[in-house]
């Protein structure tokens, strides 16, 4: 079936998030995990295409996403979607911006709308600043982010230094008199020369006027919550039929193991919390002394049915002096290979239930696994679905989440959600 909707998410577990939103609708989704290396085939009407380019060079993230759009036009894609995180994780440099610019360039549109709002996961956006929870961005947890500290809590400051063209806003004001009224906002922003476009949503309801008033645009940008309305109201328009349920749930055996790179406060309660089985931390510093040779091994010791986690989770102070120490891309490098690692082993030894928190870590593990594609299954918590796949020939099941997602009980809950399915 040609493609509607191609989908492109600067991380995995972001890709994980919005194509499992998008299931909610019934309609087939496909999440592919990098660019695909063959042309498009046997595609499904929404594609998703997870790339590892938040944190990423500038010039890199916008090849990456670029040869992304190349493959979902390929696919027959005639509107498009640029999803980061509902934290608008990035840098003065980009990649969000610098990104959006590009895909506006190759696909010859005048304008597209910003919105990493997120109501249902505590995240919201008024006169164009961003909340976590009831707090600012600025004053929430990801201010102190290892990576993608998040110090302004405006999202046209955050914006501006990383496009070229003119930031404007729709308000909340704007939002709250309806799609129309939204509609004829954007025209005259756009008649003005605004390419860039915050819009402010602080309940579901906002993101509905959102995505009816922008369902034609070439490309949106946001969070997966405004993306959520989009497969009704194509149905609405003739151009969707919902075709295919959620995939059947293999049998798998019982073995499970949960791998956590993510530092989000979040991550670090969800830790703290988790009683299914023994634990291993991750030291990063430990790691670029003696390897993880040592966690490799207590991983084999583990019986066959357990649960064991392991996690380089920490609290802020330790991350930050293992950055110092080491530097910050070598900090995360030793603890991505480590988990890659450590997944390849959790397979060899026969676990086929693996369970990851955190964007790059997710990145690292399915790459090392050499997944290419997932079929998207139940939802544990919004956003973070059961995803199924085969290595090797072998049916496995993964769930990727992004740090922030998620309550404190997550881990337990994933592995009873994927029994109950």
């Amino acid at each position: 079936m040609a493609t509607l909707l191609g989908c492109i998410a600067d991380d995995f577990t972001g890709a994980t998030d919005l194509a499992g939103l998008l299931a909610r609708s019934g309609v087939h989704v496909s999440l592919r995990l990098g660019v695909p290396e063959a042309p498009p085939s046997n595609t499904a009407p929404f594609e998703v295409v997870a790339l590892k380019c938040r944190t990423a060079p500038v010039a890199d993230a916008v090849a990456e996403c670029r040869a992304a759009l190349a493959w979902l036009l390929d696919a027959g894609a005639s509107r498009f979607f640029w999803k980061y995180c509902s934290t608008f994780d990035s840098t003065a440099e980009g990649n969000i911006g610098p990104v959006a610019e590009a895909l506006m360039d190759d696909l010859g549109t005048d304008q597209t709308i910003y919105c990493p709002a997120f109501p249902e996961n505590g995240r919201s956006i008024f006169m164009g600043n961003l909340f976590v929870g009831r707090q600012p961005l600025a004053e929430s947890s990801m201010r102190d982010h290892p990576l993608t500290p998040m110090r302004d809590s405006s999202l046209m400051r955050l914006l501006e230094p990383q496009v070229t063209r003119p930031v404007g806003l729709a308000d909340r004001l704007t939002v709250a008199r309806g799609a129309p009224e939204l509609r004829r906002h954007l025209a005259r922003l756009c008649d003005d020369g605004v390419a860039h476009v915050v819009v402010d949503a602080v309940a579901n309801e906002d993101l509905q006027t959102i995505a009816e008033s922008c369902r034609d645009m070439m490309l949106m940008t946001g969070g997966s919550a405004v993306a959520m309305p989009l497969p009704k109201l194509y149905r609405d328009d003739g151009l969707l039929a919902a075709d295919a349920p959620s995939p059947d749930r293999p049998v798998l055996p019982a073995g499970v193991v949960v791998l956590s790179g993510s530092c989000s406060a979040m991550t670090n309660e969800q830790v703290a919390a988790f009683n299914g089985g023994p634990s291993l931390r991750l030291d990063p510093m430990k790691l670029a002394e003696s390897g993880h040779g040592a966690a490799l091994e207590w991983l084999r010791e583990q019986p066959a049915d357990g649960t064991p986690m392991i996690y380089a989770t920490a609290s802020p102070d330790a991350v930050r002096a293992a950055q110092e120490y080491l530097g910050t891309a070598r900090a995360g490098q030793l603890v991505e290979n480590a988990l890659a690692d450590l997944a390849k082993a959790a397979f060899a030894a026969g676990r086929r239930r693996f369970v990851v928190a955190g964007g790059e870590a997710s990145g690292a593990v399915s790459q090392a696994l050499g997944l290419s594609r997932l079929d998207i299954g139940a939802e544990i918590a919004p956003g973070v679905p059961w995803t199924f796949t085969t290595v090797d020939g072998e049916p496995i099941a993964i769930t990727l989440k992004s740090g922030n997602f998620g309550d404190r009980d997550f881990f337990t809950t994933a592995l009873a959600r994927l029994e109950a399915s």
